[in-house]
């Protein structure tokens, strides 16, 4: 007679896996139509099924500790046919919401990020940081909190200085966030547990290999969303659209960098800030630029239509989406403002560009973002186990 095994749920994790986008969960009854209709579900350890009949049982570490919730691409197919409304997707887009405050270093981060009655904090941060900034350099060092040049030409250089302030800031802020990210990727493979050879299919493949497949099979390609059905649908042109921008935008941000610490070496590849409307590097800045606002456009507008559709937005996925949108526009409107000749507007605008940016990436570990990272981890940890 097999020996029975006492489930103990945890009632608490319930409620907060329903608070985070997990509402839906309690519709389900375990009729296996989610993990029949995904089109990238494995025939072995099937998700989303296993998920739901976990949650329902208030399961908090199999679900916490599972990679399959990092390989879902919420294409929504599962929530569209669910003949319950249940929304597997959404739950499982719930659990990564949760996995993000457990395995980062400052889960309360994670926690601001998760409710709009914190988000002043986050705001407050990086504008009480930019404002001492500007106070400084305003009053010491530039002579005016909007300084215009001998011929009228606004630079922000001569305001937000690169070598005392811009520069080493965000690079402090990079580095603190890629040392975030490190951890949280060593706690993430931790705590993925194979009960068993459950998960191991087959020979293991080199890790490296596995991870260069990812990489240049799914991730620069967006591979899956053809295997989900939404090869031609607007939601990949938006997410392509967005991936190439920041890697434009980021290749840009990387020679300018170099062009300005460099040319204290070597003159020949020094790079002086605003760079002419017709320099090749200016160009890729505005085609990114072009491409991120073109693609943000196309996602939130699919975003609005899905609402009442197959996924239901939360405050955690409009978090995320208005970051990016302040950058972009930001962005955009510190150039043109500072073409147009008008310090007042062009410097504030770019003090606004500052906090969204810093934002952004001081708080990527923990945002909605940061799959592009664990969903990488996880996809090539369960190649690595033999699974594909």
């Amino acid at each position: 007679m097999a020996q029975s095994v006492r489930i103990q749920p945890d009632l608490q994790f319930v409620k907060e896996l329903q608070a985070v986008g997990g509402e839906s969960l309690k519709k389900c009854y375990q009729c296996a139509t989610c993990s029949v209709a995904c089109p990238i579900s494995p025939a072995s350890n099937p998700y989303p099924r296993k998920e739901m009949v976990w949650a329902s049982w208030g399961l908090k570490d199999k679900l916490i500790n599972n990679p399959d919730i990092w390989l879902c691409h919420n294409c929504g197919t599962c929530s569209d046919l669910c003949p319950r409304g249940a929304k597997p997707g959404d739950l499982l887009s719930a659990l990564r919401n949760m996995a993000y405050q457990r395995i980062n270093v400052f889960p309360t981060i994670g926690k601001w990020m998760s409710s709009p009655k914190y988000l002043i904090n986050l705001i407050a941060i990086p504008a009480i940081l930019w404002a001492v900034i500007w106070f400084i350099s305003a009053n010491y060092y530039a002579g005016s909190a909007f300084p215009v040049g001998p011929d009228g030409e606004i630079v922000y250089g001569n305001l937000f200085f690169g070598d005392y302030f811009i520069d080493p800031i965000f690079m402090l802020t990079f580095f603190g966030m890629v040392a975030c990210f490190f951890k949280g990727t060593r706690n993430l493979i931790k705590s993925f547990k194979p009960e068993g050879t459950t998960l191991v299919l087959g020979k293991q493949k080199p890790l490296l290999l596995c991870l260069k497949d990812v990489l240049f099979e799914e991730i620069m390609t967006h591979k899956k969303f053809k295997d989900c059905g939404d090869d031609r649908s607007d939601r990949k042109a938006g997410h392509m659209l967005v991936f190439y921008a920041f890697l434009a935008l980021m290749v840009v941000t990387g020679v300018v960098a170099v062009g300005h610490w460099g040319g204290y070496l070597f003159h020949s590849i020094a790079i002086h800030t605003p760079l002419n409307l017709t320099n090749p590097i200016k160009i890729l800045a505005n085609v990114g630029a072009i491409m991120l606002i073109v693609g943000m456009a196309v996602l939130t507008n699919r975003r609005r239509s899905q609402e009442d559709a197959k996924t239901k937005s939360n405050y955690y996925d409009w978090y995320l989406l208005n970051v990016i949108w302040a950058v972009a526009l930001t962005g955009v409107l510190s150039e043109l403002s500072r073409l147009a000749g008008i310090p007042q507007i062009a410097y504030t605008v770019y003090y606004m560009h500052l906090v969204a940016v810093w934002m952004l990436f001081a708080y990527l570990p923990w945002s909605k973002l940061g799959h592009v990272v664990y969903r990488t981890v996880a996809l090539t940890y369960v190649r690595h186990m033999g699974r594909r």
